[in-house]
């Protein structure tokens, strides 16, 4: 199928200009490209453009979950009958494993994980492996070690008609997809049998695919709803799975593995070995140095691990296994979700001047964290393999790239050179760049306070940015007993929590929202006709010339938009700032003249949320949680709350200073003061 863009738009402006531009770089091989484009410009629109115009799978990364999800979002209304997919990291919580010599603590990897994400991430490969018109929304998550794309397709179960070795082979090829046996609780991932039927709920979709045999031949596919068991008659959103349909009778099923990271059965023993064999060297490393404990502690972990992938194909943390099972080189980059895709893929880089810098720390980041694990035993030195790309690495798997920023850094610039740059600096709607004013900093909270009162009473909204997350929540807090309806944004804040605060900020559940860089790039507000940024003369990241821009877009989507910064004096960032404002201001006013435009603020529906809202946790559910926590070794417990999200931090703070209160008004002392010194041990 190819893409098919829908909307009641045609592109105006120089939007035109830039998609004829980009299309034409791109059928004249040009590799790398820019799109500079303003906040409220439609550079949106123009990408979906470029992608109908060239018909090539595409790839759009972002740094921001967030951002990504107002991406997928969108093109998912562009792009209605085609596969529009997100690929954001699945953890809601997530404790990587580490070890403190130090302390002698080993932190055994932690996680929980968001099912909802993961069926997205695997209906995303599970799209790219059966079709072209394939737009993948992601985060910088795209990079990191995800399994073989070989693998995963050649796991791969076709279900057909008139075909099979009966319910009980079935059944063999389930298991060795990571598929469960469960008739009691039917849920995404496992199967069940029932007569001479398998009902399978597969694991990238909200659907089930029931299977019915006569004697081993299957002579029956049907797809039907989960929940309440009725037939599905419409099939055409689950077009990935369905390889062969006559008239309306289902002829082909593909089933794609339940997880990422599939071994490969031709390769796991000769795999099994080499572990083995790698993991005998390194004990006998560890005896030579006299290091008795590491040698004992790395072989006993390897062989647990290896009975449990000859068991049943996989073991907790196989991925640092995966430069064996993947059969790759040592130092050979590891696959990623960039390797699903054909070679002549388009690529956008969202947000350039930020994703680029997110991409190329990652790499970094990861190893220096494995270095001690394998240092006193607890992984083979081959663990370094389970990694994200480097940065070369990454740019040998970059597509057609097209670099989207309103303000590219030098890199994008240099390798996209003058002529691929597209500028797109006219807004269709004709509004202008805000008016930006500056105010002393010394009394900013005061002055805040006023500008705050006369916006709410104009039914619009405000954005605060300041320079940290105490600073945010400080002033929300400030704000709040003033009577105003606010809250902040940063990130310690859930990833679906983010989307949901931005949604009642535009629903008018708040009226203002402070936070720090997570309001600059990208956030689509059309109700945001303030936004005030503090201590803008504190020259460094958060304010130079890149950060204030951004920032300032954000009140460029309303016909009112203005900007306060307060700051004592005028940095060389806002300076350039400033001209880069003004510049864009001039262009956009001689267009509105010239082609006769009113400016009007946007005017845009508010989505709804990408999974659905769970039911807050009760308060005996999490007093259990707790409970349970307090069970561990004190040093445990301090580990794991440092890596809670901030609100999880102050819930247990609170819960814990209640129970102490409650054990001295019961005489119990001992307790108190055991409960005391651990809040002490944690503020610490």
């Amino acid at each position: 199928m190819r893409f098919q863009l829908s909307s009641q738009y045609k592109p105006t402006g120089d939007q035109p200009t830039a998609i004829e531009k980009l299309v034409s770089g791109i059928k004249k091989d040009e590799h790398s490209l820019v799109l500079l484009g303003v906040t409220g410009s439609g550079k949106t629109f123009t990408i979906a453009n470029v992608i109908q115009q060239v018909q090539k799978p595409t790839l759009i990364i972002s740094h921001n979950k967030t951002l990504a999800a107002q991406l997928y979002q969108e093109f998912k209304e562009f792009f209605p009958k085609n596969a529009v997919q997100y690929f954001v990291s699945y953890y809601d919580y997530y404790q990587p494993e580490a070890y403190i010599p130090q302390r002698d603590l080993y932190i055994e990897k932690d996680s929980d994980i968001n099912e909802e994400i993961d069926k997205l991430r695997l209906a995303a490969t599970a799209a790219l492996m059966t079709r072209e018109d394939v737009i993948v929304v992601a985060s910088v998550s795209a990079i990191y070690n995800l399994g073989s794309p070989l693998n995963y397709k050649n796991a791969m179960a076709l279900v057909e008609v008139g075909k099979g070795e009966g319910p009980q082979k079935l059944q063999a090829q389930l298991i060795n997809l990571y598929y469960e046996r469960n008739d009691v609780d039917f849920k995404r991932g496992t199967f069940r049998i029932r007569g001479n039927a398998v009902d399978i709920y597969v694991s990238y979709a909200d659907v089930g695919v029931r299977v019915t045999f006569m004697g081993d031949s299957v002579t029956m596919l049907e797809l039907f709803n989960p929940i309440d068991g009725s037939i599905l008659e419409d099939y055409s959103y689950y077009v990935d799975m369905l390889l062969g349909v006559e008239g309306e009778i289902i002829q082909k099923v593909a089933l794609y593995p339940a997880k990422h990271y599939v071994v490969d059965e031709t390769l796991q023993k000769q795999a099994i070995e080499k572990i083995m064999a790698d993991t005998e060297l390194r004990v006998k490393e560890f005896e030579k140095q006299g290091k008795m404990i590491e040698a004992h502690r790395l072989k006993q972990k390897v062989q647990y691990d290896m009975e449990m992938v000859r068991e049943i194909g996989y073991c907790k943390g196989i991925e640092n296994y995966s430069y064996y099972f993947d059969g790759r080189e040592l130092g050979q980059a590891p696959y990623s979700l960039m390797d699903y895709f054909p070679k002549d893929y388009l690529l956008i880089m969202d947000e350039s001047h930020m994703t680029i810098p997110q991409v190329r720390g990652m790499f970094n980041g990861d190893q220096a964290r494995k270095e001690n694990l394998i240092e006193y035993g607890f992984r083979l030195p081959t663990a370094r393999e389970n990694r994200p790309l480097r940065f070369s690495e990454f740019e040998e798997r970059m597509g057609y790239t097209v670099f989207l920023s309103a303000t590219p850094e030098e890199y994008e610039m240099k390798k996209a050179g003058k002529e691929n740059i597209a500028e797109q600096l006219i807004r269709p709607t004709g509004i202008v760049d805000p008016v930006v004013e500056i105010r002393p900093a010394s009394n900013q909270v005061q002055d805040l306070v006023e500008e705050i009162k006369k916006v709410i009473e104009k039914k619009e909204r405000v954005l605060v940015t300041t320079m940290t997350k105490r600073m945010a929540e400080d002033l929300s807090e400030y704000l709040k007993q003033g009577g105003v309806r606010v809250t902040y944004l940063h990130s310690d804040i859930d990833t679906m929590d983010r989307t949901d605060i931005l949604a009642d900020l535009r629903a008018g559940n708040y009226d203002v929202l402070v936070g720090i860089n997570l309001l600059r790039e990208g956030l689509d507000l059309p109700e945001v006709s303030l936004v005030a940024i503090l201590d803008a003369d504190k020259e460094g990241f958060l304010r130079s010339r890149t950060s204030l821009i951004q920032t300032m877009g954000r009140a460029a989507r309303h016909v009112e938009g203005r900007v306060i910064l307060y700051a004592e004096k005028k940095t060389h960032s806002m300076q350039e700032a400033l001209f880069e404002v003004e510049r864009r201001r001039k262009i956009q006013l001689e267009y509105n003249e010239k082609m006769g435009i009113t400016p009007a603020s946007i005017q845009k529906a508010i989505r709804q949320r990408i999974l659905p809202k769970l039911v807050e946790e009760s308060d005996e559910a999490r007093d259990q949680k707790i409970h349970t926590m307090l069970g561990k070794d004190i040093e445990i417990m301090t580990a794991s709350y440092r890596t809670m999200p901030k609100k999880e931090q102050k819930s247990t703070m609170d819960w814990l200073t209640k129970e102490m209160k409650k054990e001295a008004m019961s005489l119990n002392f001992e307790k108190a003061i055991e409960l005391r010194e651990l809040i002490r041990s944690l503020k610490k």
